[in-house]
């Protein structure tokens, strides 16, 4: 799965689902259509060092004037926010349910982003479902 996760609002957008990422540049236009018109908001994009970012995968944002920021080998706490995410849609969503093939996760997880985004807990209500 690989997603946006924007910091000041915390609101998800799922890019793309694969069963076997061999690179997320493969459908290179697919990530930032997926953002909408949101996309030129975007300045920077911090990933890990995972070798499923093909050169295909930056270029499709650095055309966009997003600056990819990668974060240090080895120090998963830089991500700290993406890492929390991923924990979270796998303890509140996908480890619960059989997901039987590619089409059915990208539902659900649309699904369960469309929940995230419209006011989990987290969203704090008295901030207008904005980040303190």
């Amino acid at each position: 799965m690989c997603f946006v996760l924007e910091l000041a609002t915390r609101r998800v957008h799922i890019l793309g689902v694969t069963e076997h990422p061999s690179g997320l540049g493969d459908p290179a236009g697919q990530e930032l259509t997926d953002v909408g018109e949101r996309a030129d908001r975007f300045r920077y994009l911090i990933r890990n060092r995972d070798s499923i970012f093909t050169e295909a995968f930056d270029a499709v944002f650095a055309a966009e004037n997003i600056e990819i920021k990668k974060s240090a080998p080895q120090c998963p706490k830089m991500n700290a926010s993406a890492e929390r995410r991923v924990k979270t849609v796998r303890a509140e969503c996908t480890d619960r349910m059989l997901i039987i093939g590619d089409r059915h996760l990208r539902v659900v997880l649309d699904r369960y982003t469309e929940h995230y985004n419209a006011g989990c807990s987290h969203q704090g209500h008295g901030l207008n479902l904005r980040a303190p």
